[in-house]
């Protein structure tokens, strides 16, 4: 059996972002990783986490799903929290040994220091903005692709060896007339496509 993290990276904003659609990708992924017979964990950033018992949850999965709502371009700030706190202590202790480079050894490179290799990830996106800004060169995102316009959060498991899977993203998802069971069909058809 193989092993998943299912991380929810959501900050709570009282009226404006509750939670609610995270916790909906997050239960529809559990069900989908049950009935396929992975072992599950979850961790949640909004938390009194330990920063040890996380990294050894980082250690143990051979896949992550990483379910966030963007803020401001990004993760939210306490997601970031998490991810440098325990990606902070997972130097020497499973998910990297160093940034890679090595004075005797000219060829290795920035980054290539990750003890994950093996390990695969997939992040998972609620977004405002509609979908035609991405990849469009008159869009706000500049031309940049979806995974472009992540690049940070791509860069982060990189540096620790992890392999991105297909990223998922929901849009619009304040205009009111968003269609879950449409999205969570095209949600549970990129799980499959990444983990079966």
């Amino acid at each position: 059996m193989k092993n998943v993290l299912i991380i929810n990276g959501h900050q709570r904003y009282d009226q404006v972002a509750e939670g609610n659609l995270t916790k909906m990708y997050i239960a529809s992924a559990s069900e989908f990783f049950k009935k396929n017979n992975f072992n599950l964990k979850h961790s949640v950033v909004e938390s009194d986490y330990n920063i040890k018992d996380e990294v050894e949850k980082f250690v143990w999965a051979d896949y992550i799903l990483l379910q966030y709502p963007v803020y401001w371009m990004g993760v939210p700030w306490i997601t970031k929290k998490y991810i440098d706190e325990v990606f902070s202590a997972g130097d020497h202790n499973g998910l990297y040994i160093n940034d890679g480079r090595s004075r005797s050894d000219a060829t290795k490179r920035y980054g290539s220091g990750g003890l994950m290799q093996g390990t695969k990830y997939m992040i998972s996106l609620t977004y405002n903005c509609p979908a035609s800004e991405f990849s469009a060169k008159d869009g706000f995102f500049d031309g940049l692709s979806l995974d472009e316009a992540n690049i940070a959060t791509h860069k982060t498991f990189q540096f620790c060896g992890a392999e991105p899977l297909e990223t998922y993203s929901v849009h619009d998802i304040f205009k009111g007339d968003l269609d879950m069971n449409s999205e969570l069909e095209k949600f549970a058809k990129v799980l499959e496509k990444n983990f079966i």
